[in-house]
């Protein structure tokens, strides 16, 4: 089940807002659609990226996917351990499984889409 307490891209990552940090990771469906997961490119800790500029890479043994960043901010914390351990992404992706945390002007997610537009948006696409 998906929580109700973060935002989504269409792209299918997902964003939960605390104040100014956004942690920001993939959805269950991205990580089904993937299959199983290879390799994980993060961005290090101070790195800065505008609102769905690419901050990194999942291979998985069907494809290569981006990673868009669904806030303009600076990275404060990486979950680095997920690029040797991907069983946390591949099993818990809304919970261990998170990417990074981003530190935002403000504390608005601007255009991402909620729970029940996600769930519609996936639905059509399976």
């Amino acid at each position: 089940m998906r929580p109700n307490d973060r935002s989504y891209l269409d792209s299918h990552e997902w964003a939960k807002l605390d104040g100014n940090i956004v942690t920001v990771g993939i959805s269950d469906f991205a990580v089904e659609q993937l299959g199983e997961l290879v390799y994980l490119d993060l961005p290090d800790t101070g790195s800065t990226f505008s609102e769905g500029e690419a901050f990194g890479e999942v291979e998985s043994v069907k494809a290569v996917s981006d990673l868009n960043c669904p806030v303009a901010g600076e990275v404060v914390e990486v979950n680095s351990d997920l690029c040797d351990n991907l069983e946390n992404l591949q099993n818990n992706p809304f919970e261990g499984g998170w990417l990074l945390k981003v530190k935002i002007d403000g504390n608005s997610l601007g255009d991402m889409l909620d729970l029940a537009a996600y769930e519609a948006l996936v639905s059509s696409q399976s």
